[in-house]
């Protein structure tokens, strides 16, 4: 894993050298690459939508009071405002939403981000870490340091992949000024938050980042799913650059804490 992360970096600082485009945190970083927008950065979303993206009220993390308990008032989940572009709730369908309120009442070993597996789309965009972007001539990398988790925004090459996979594959085109991300092909066994929200593997993501100014970024990401929704919806929200100096993307490198959830029928957490 340690390897993908290295790796990563290694292609998106192989992508801004081709492509004569400033370092991801340089100040005085040039307006646009190419012609289009500089998205170069760190960039990071500031609200809960990694909790939930529906309005919430501010509650334990279960209902147990046996669980957590020493934790006391760190171990709650944060009220927070729903992201829903127009807000109201996620237009499931009704086996769709039993499956959602299962999720829930399992969480957190039942979430995915618990045992260390990629986040998927669009959920990567808002988890509660930061992300970067490299931009070069052609293709963007988007690289996340949880989970070692990266994808290429593929500019030119618009085929299918032959597996689905966690992350997708992510085509891109540019509309005026807006990037428009197309993604597709996940596998399905990402949630969309720690709430319990998912999708199935026919979802598709089209998401459409532009720079509201140097330092903000307007994200919206529209999902649809005919086997899990009644009908496509969006989320939006506000995406910040992070302009700290030295300024540095680090890996999480979470598979060692892992071990006891994903195999405690097969170990003994005495020995």
């Amino acid at each position: 894993m340690h390897n993908r992360f290295i790796r990563a970096i290694l292609t998106a600082a192989t992508m801004l050298f081709a492509g004569c485009a400033a370092q991801a945190q340089q100040v005085n970083r040039p307006a646009t690459i190419s012609g289009h927008p500089n998205f170069n950065g760190i960039w990071q979303a500031m609200n809960t939508a990694y909790w939930d993206l529906e309005g919430h009220s501010v509650e334990p993390f279960t209902k147990d009071p046996k669980e957590f308990w020493q934790l006391g008032a760190i171990a709650v989940i944060p009220a927070g405002q729903s992201v829903l572009k127009g807000g109201g709730t996620i237009p499931y369908l009704p086996e769709a939403l039993k499956k959602r309120d299962e999720n829930r009442s399992n969480w957190p070993q039942a979430d995915p981000e618990a045992k260390c597996y990629m986040l998927g789309i669009p959920r990567s965009t808002y988890q509660n870490r930061p992300f970067q972007i490299f931009q070069g001539d052609g293709d963007l990398l988007m690289v996340y340091p949880f989970a070692a988790a990266n994808r290429i925004i593929y500019m030119k090459d618009h085929s299918d992949l032959p597996v689905d996979s966690w992350m997708g594959k992510s085509n891109g085109t540019w509309e005026g000024n807006t990037l428009v991300v197309v993604t597709t092909s996940q596998n399905g066994q990402s949630w969309l938050d720690r709430a319990g929200d998912f999708a199935t593997n026919q979802l598709k993501v089209t998401e459409r980042f532009r720079l509201i100014d140097s330092s903000h970024m307007s994200y919206e990401a529209t999902l649809e799913d005919p086997q899990t929704f009644s009908k496509p919806w969006t989320i939006e929200m506000t995406l910040y650059r992070v302009i700290d100096n030295g300024t540095q993307l680090l890996e999480e490198k979470c598979v060692p804490y892992t071990d006891m959830l994903l195999y405690h029928d097969l170990l003994d957490p005495k020995k």
